[in-house]
């Protein structure tokens, strides 16, 4: 294994996964591959998953979803993937359940900040992990860059030593040194099997969603985030866009979000940059406008100190 993914018998990985399907999706390899070596595996699960409703209507063959139809649903697929870790080797003991709604991440976070940051706490606490794999901060989908800030959070207010790696799944490849794990054809074989025991998503997207779990799992080192003083920000919106977008910032003191015109921004050569609270540990910064759409994916997404874009 490369130096940046060390993993013997003391290993205790914990996998995030925002949605059931993710935990085989990023780490379906490398949890075959730790369970191997003797070490131990947690899978954390954010949501459930249960808005999804255009395979529910297919497969349950109904046009109007209500709460109760998407509670259902959303069992299901916690359901599913408890099989598939079962494929992978991962008991059910091993699965730490948030419940939380699907797309719901960013909100947990926004809203709810200190019990978020508490819940996912609280797992870091159970787990001890010496090695933690999250969504990258530069996936598009808002569940899986909210996830990575949310946990990264965690662990600066657990004090955690773990190393952090990221896996990617939604839009261009995350940045920070890689560590791609060699394709075995057995635990291949193993995580394909796990990939279709996620019987929901295979409805209409099985082609789409086998591609994804054949992709080669490249891992890469999380970038620093660090707090206090000056954040200079990728994005360069027009006068128009500026006029509602809003920009949140989260880090150890909590979420804090401001219109445009009152966050404590000035432009420095053509950039704009952003006013760190401090000491406030790690910060992470996000563009959203705060607006209903049925774009799922993020366009701005989030950035932090660290961050290349």
């Amino acid at each position: 294994m490369p130096d940046l993914l060390p993993i013997d018998r003391q290993t205790r990985l914990l996998v995030v996964a925002p949605h059931p399907d993710d935990e085989t999706l990023g780490a379906g390899l490398l949890i075959q591959r730790v369970l191997a070596t003797g070490g131990d595996v947690d899978v954390l699960l954010l949501t459930d998953g249960d808005d999804n409703p255009w395979p529910q209507r297919w497969l349950e063959r109904r046009v109007f979803i209500g709460r109760r139809a998407r509670a259902r649903w959303g069992r299901r697929r916690r359901g599913e993937a408890l099989a598939a870790l079962g494929r992978l080797g991962v008991t059910a003991d091993r699965l730490h359940a948030l419940g939380w709604h699907d797309m719901q991440v960013t909100r947990a976070l926004r809203c709810d900040h200190g019990v978020a940051v508490k819940r996912v706490g609280e797992v870091v606490a159970g787990v001890r992990p010496t090695l933690v794999l999250l969504p990258a901060l530069s996936d598009t989908h808002p569940d899986h860059s909210a996830a990575h800030v949310l946990v990264r959070l965690a662990l600066w207010e657990a004090r955690s030593a773990a190393a952090v790696l990221t896996y990617a799944i939604h839009g261009g490849a995350a940045c920070g040194a890689a560590a791609p794990l060699l394709v075995d054809a057995a635990h291949l074989a193993t995580k394909m099997a796990a990939m279709g025991e996620h019987i929901t998503q295979m409805a209409l997207s099985r082609e789409r969603m086998m591609g994804y779990a054949r992709r080669p799992e490249i891992h890469r080192a999380a970038p620093p985030a660090g707090a206090g003083g000056l954040l200079r920000l990728p994005w360069h919106p027009g006068p128009i866009a500026r006029a509602r977008l809003r920009v949140m910032l989260s880090d150890g003191q909590g979420t804090v979000v401001w219109p445009w015109r009152r966050a404590p921004l000035a432009c420095v050569d053509g950039d704009w940059v952003l006013t760190l609270r401090e000491p406030a540990g790690p910060a992470f910064v996000k563009l959203t406008a705060d607006m209903a759409t049925p774009w799922i994916h993020d366009r701005y997404g989030w950035t932090c100190r660290g961050l290349a874009r």
